[in-house]
This record gives C-alpha cells, sequence and structure tokens, in this order.
C-alpha cells in the first residue's frame, strides 16, 4: 500500500527521519504542555484506554517505540507491574525530558528511554512481549517498514497497540476539527514553540496516515493478525491493536 509522505520541513531535501529528529528536538520543552492543550487533557484517556487493552497480555517485556517523553512507558509501567518497559526514540531532546521524568517517579528498574531508529530496531526477534507506539508512526520514513520491524522484535502471539491522531468519521464533527487543526493549533503552537513550521506539519500528516480500515490493512500486510481499530472522541485518535500470528497460524 503506498503511503504518502509529508514531512516537517517540506523545502528539505533531507530524509524524513532527520527532520522529524530536528523538529522534536527543537519542540521538546513545550511538547508535554502544548499535548494536553491541544488535546484538552483527554490524550492521558487514550493512553489509559491503550494500556488497559494490555491488561490481560504476558507484559515480562514491553518495547514502546517513537517513546517521546515517555508518557505512555512510564503510565505501563505503573498500571501493568510487574513489567519491564524500554522506551526507543529518534529525538535527543525528548528522549532526555522523559528520562527525568523516570527519575522524578523512582521508576529507573523498570522503565528505560534509548535514542534509536524505530525503522531499524537494536533487539533480537521475538524479544517483546508487547510493542506499543503512541501519536508517532504516522512520522515514520516508511510505515510498511516500521511495522515488519515491530513483528520481528515481537514475540509469536504478542499483540501491538498503536495510538494514532485521526480525522472525524462524523460529517458533523469534521468542519469543527479542521478549523482547530489548521487554525488554532498552529497559531497556538507557533506563540508557544519556536518551531514555526512544527505545528502545521502536525495537520498535514494526520490527513496523510492511513486510518481505520487502511491502517488495518498495512498492518496485515506487514504480517500481523486479529486487525482491529477502536475509534475515540468522535474518531480524533484511533487505537489500533494486532497480533504476531504463532507458528502454527502463519
Amino acid at each position: 500500500m503506498k503511503v504518502e509522505q509529508i514531512t516537517p520541513y517540506n523545502s528539505d531535501s533531507r530524509h524524513k527521519a532527520d527532520q522529524v529528529r530536528e523538529m522534536f528536538d527543537s519542540i521538546a520543552p513545550a511538547y508535554d504542555f502544548m499535548n494536553r492543550a491541544m488535546t484538552f487533557g483527554i490524550d492521558r484517556l487514550w493512553r489509559r484506554k491503550a494500556v488497559g487493552l494490555l491488561r490481560r497480555e504476558p507484559h515480562g517485556e514491553i518495547l514502546d517505540i517513537a517513546t517521546g517523553t515517555g508518557d505512555l512507558a512510564i503510565l505501563m509501567a505503573g498500571r501493568l507491574s510487574p513489567c519491564r518497559v524500554t522506551g526507543v526514540d529518534l529525538s535527543e531532546g525528548m528522549v532526555e525530558i522523559g528520562r527525568r521524568k523516570v527519575r522524578e517517579r523512582g521508576l529507573e528498574e523498570s522503565v528505560s528511554l534509548d535514542i534509536g531508529d524505530c525503522l531499524a530496531l537494536p533487539f533480537a526477534d521475538g524479544s517483546f512481549d508487547c510493542v506499543t507506539c503512541a501519536y508517532g508512526v504516522r512520522n515514520f520514513q516508511d510505515l510498511s517498514a516500521g511495522y515488519r520491524e515491530m513483528l520481528r522484535v515481537l514475540r509469536p502471539g504478542g499483540r501491538i497497540v498503536v495510538l494514532e491522531l485521526s480525522t472525524p468519521s462524523s460529517a458533523l464533527v469534521r468542519p469543527f476539527y479542521k478549523f482547530y487543526t489548521r487554525c488554532v493549533i498552529p497559531t497556538a503552537g507557533r506563540m508557544i514553540s519556536k518551531d514555526v513550521r512544527a505545528y502545521s506539519y502536525l495537520p498535514e500528516s494526520i490527513a496523510a496516515v492511513p486510518q481505520r480500515e487502511r491502517m488495518c490493512a498495512l498492518m496485515a500486510e506487514a504480517g500481523f493478525t486479529a486487525t482491529r481499530y477502536i475509534d475515540m472522541t468522535f474518531g480524533t485518535c484511533c487505537i489500533y491493536t494486532a497480533v504476531r500470528p504463532t507458528e502454527q497460524n502463519q
């Protein structure tokens, strides 16, 4: 499936991954505040719902890719205890903030956050019981490759949970959503963040990423089974789940 490529800095000839790293390093100090403000705090509810979907799963080892400032990793460590959560992200600025939050909560024994490329993970095949990703897959240079890498490091029978922002399916909600994401958020982002382009990239990347059935189809193409999605808050966010098949089911 062909996925449209939207990059943070459209006039820049560098690879998307390099641009994404620069963008998140730039906005890291304002990232958590902007997340709360843009979603009116509802992003916390979405994360809690995602973690709830993993409660019945084996979760000795969890990998959180595109971990950012570590909110999902920290939440999983607290709610799925005992478990070990490894977070990986391209942005050193984001990871450093996440590490500070881990230390403040005394979670160094259960959460580790590292710099790494989500398309070339430094882990052996089948290393993790679960793999998660919150609001990150739309930033991948190659989304299909990203899902294949998730599949590789997941144990047979293990589950992935992906949260991603989406365009509302309701025709009534969509006009308000478009105004908010295309006008209000970029204006607020320019006022708070020093990166003028970052919060214009946000609605563009949401519109470009595969959503709902198309996202599930992309997961299936990568080799996952039992793909499904859950619409959250009028469809402004989707939670996707899928399973790496066991050898008997392959």
